[in-house]
């Protein structure tokens, strides 16, 4: 069993990286930005300039804002400054409402808002915020994740201030993991110690219900669930992806329902969640293996994260769903080894996955790689495994959860770069 100082740090980590968040968290963390340099002013502000990094720009233009019916970036901030409050957390426009909207709405129309690309900022994830109204001004940064504050302001007088670093250097001060003691950790800690991981389940569930009874982005739950006894059939499969992908649709339909993010990420914490509930439910896993498999999904999405970095050009659910197949592995009675079959065949699947953003159509990659964890698990449970031979697979797991992150974080950054500049020029 993992030692009991190393236990509480691992803990610590999970419920520093799993926590709630209403709405997609690039435009919440901005408008938490906003909110918190509202709040320094002290007063409505008469402007908001913006300065964000590539990674938050890209990742906020076509998302829908929770209770808005609107997308992007305008009315995030707008609800910041208007009604957020920082002290929310990811959950800054939880008092969102309709006189609010059109508020904003008006606020919008006067040209109040100035949103520009950063391209000299350290870090992937960036926001910049400047509030002001008249002489007095107020300026805060978020850096390097999505609630971390490194700079605060107002009218020139230095509030606090950290010392700038890489996205690099703050991640080597993280919970040094790797997958045999994720899988130590997620099957041996005492019960009591991890049963607060149940709030995923509780939580993204109920946004799958939300959007299996309304209509949100592009319905794929909604229309998986209405054709999926001709295609599908009444089958573990299909309720995995209907489940997974219905809570997208909320969540990037602008649903006003918390999720359960992981590493910043609300698609993150669906797709290490959903998959895993609703196969433990099929078959009719005990509470303790539910628990166990959330437990193993989200700390193995957290420590690939780790070397990945919370922002990149590679779609977070190849991430996500790589646990939860390691999770699927454990439920269907697989032990470490298969664990390892399993991500590594993930790996040989879905690398390569771009990501183009926050935005309805990530429910479609979602449902990828919801039935590419569950391929991945049986072939690990029939005793299949991309071997070294083959692409960038090694016989080592942590070497091939590395190889793939070192193709995330370095090699697909000029992709990165190309994939904002058609964003933005269509």
């Amino acid at each position: 069993m993992v030692c009991e100082e190393k236990r509480k740090e691992i803990i610590d980590l999970i419920k520093r990286e799993v926590v709630p968040a209403i709405g997609c968290t690039e435009p919440v963390a901005v408008a938490l930005c906003v909110a918190k340099a509202t709040e320094l002013l002290g007063r409505l502000p008469s402007r908001i300039e913006a300065r964000l990094s590539s990674n938050i720009l890209k990742n906020a233009m076509g998302v829908g804002i929770p209770g808005t019916g609107m997308i992007g970036l305008p009315i995030a901030m707008a609800l910041g400054a208007l009604i957020g409050k920082a002290d929310y957390g990811l959950e800054v426009l939880r008092d969102v409402s309709a006189e609010a909207v059109e508020r904003g709405k008006t606020y919008i129309s006067g040209g109040r808002i100035d949103i520009k690309l950063d391209p000299d900022a350290p870090s992937n994830l960036h926001i910049d915020i400047t509030v002001t109204d008249g002489a007095d001004s107020a300026r805060v940064v978020i850096s390097r994740e999505h609630t971390h504050y490194v700079h605060m302001s107002r009218c020139g007088e230095i509030l606090m201030e950290e010392s700038p670093a890489t996205e690099e250097s703050h991640t080597a001060d993280d919970v040094k993991l790797d997958l045999a003691t994720v899988y130590e950790f997620a099957t041996e800690t005492p019960l009591e110690e991890i049963d607060f991981i149940l709030r995923a389940r509780d939580l993204n569930m109920e946004a799958a219900r939300t959007a299996l009874e309304g209509d949100y982005g592009h319905a794929l739950g909604s229309t998986i669930r209405r054709f999926g006894l001709k295609y599908y059939g009444d089958t573990p499969v299909e309720h995995m992806i209907s489940y997974t992908s219905a809570a997208c649709d909320a969540r990037m339909g602008g649903a006003a329902v918390p999720v359960m993010s992981n590493s910043g990420s609300g698609n993150q914490g669906i797709t290490a969640t959903m998959p895993v509930v609703s196969f433990a439910n099929d078959c009719n896993a005990t509470e303790e293996q539910t628990i166990r498999a959330l437990t193993l999904s989200h700390l193995t999405s957290i420590y690939i994260k780790q070397s990945l970095g919370r922002l990149s050009a590679l779609c977070g659910c190849v991430v996500a769903s790589t646990g939860a197949s390691g999770a699927l592995v454990y439920l269907m009675g697989g032990g470490y080894s298969e664990v390892c079959a399993a991500v590594k065949n993930m790996i040989a699947n879905l690398t390569g996955m771009i990501c183009d953003g926050a935005k309805p159509s990530c429910a479609l990659k979602i449902s990828s790689g919801v039935s590419t964890a569950m391929m991945s698990a049986m072939l690990a449970m029939n005793g299949k495994c991309v071997t070294s031979a083959e692409g960038i697979v090694s016989d080592d797991v942590d070497t091939t959860i590395h190889n793939l992150t070192s193709i995330g974080r370095e090699a697909m950054t000029e992709t990165d770069r190309l994939v904002l500049e058609i964003m933005t020029s269509k």
